[in-house]
């Protein structure tokens, strides 16, 4: 691949209109990470909802839809009474979560740095946030 096309490629990915971006969305959500790492393996909904602190069964439902819909995850109905319904990781949706397994990793082995670079930066800031200067920008109120 030569440069241009490179960059002809990384300014799509880049593009907020470009056809990446709904599904970069999709996956990046709050909860589709989570429940593809729930199902390392297959689960019912009720299975998937207990690991996930937090999740209403709305959101739980739509983000199961969202990724079944993607080819990440696949819905099978068992053959009990009642119906049952169970979730896996289709070979697409285990493959996105290798990367991301290698990007928890990541951030899991950089996190006491992040947070020391967020304390320092919060407390740099912390004393312009407490005595802001009027610039040309903002707003001055002169009530006390």
């Amino acid at each position: 691949m030569t440069t241009l096309e490179t960059s002809k490629t990384l300014d799509l990915v880049h593009r907020s209109d470009g056809p990446s971006r709904p599904i970069l969305d999709q996956i990046a959500d709050k909860w589709s990470m989570t429940v593809l790492a729930v199902l390392d393996e297959p689960r019912r909904f009720n299975e998937i909802k207990r690991h996930l602190e937090g999740v209403t069964q709305r959101v739980l439902t739509q983000t199961l839809r969202r990724l079944e819909r993607n080819g990440m995850i696949r819905r099978r109905v068992l053959p009990t009474s009642p119906v049952g319904v169970e979730y896996s990781l289709t070979p697409l949706g285990a493959s996105i979560w290798e990367v991301y397994g290698q990007v928890y990793a990541w951030v899991g082995a950089n996190a006491d740095e992040i947070l020391a670079h967020q304390a320092e930066y919060d407390r740099r800031h912390s004393c312009t946030n407490a005595n802001p200067r009027p610039d040309s920008d903002s707003p001055v109120s002169l009530a006390s």
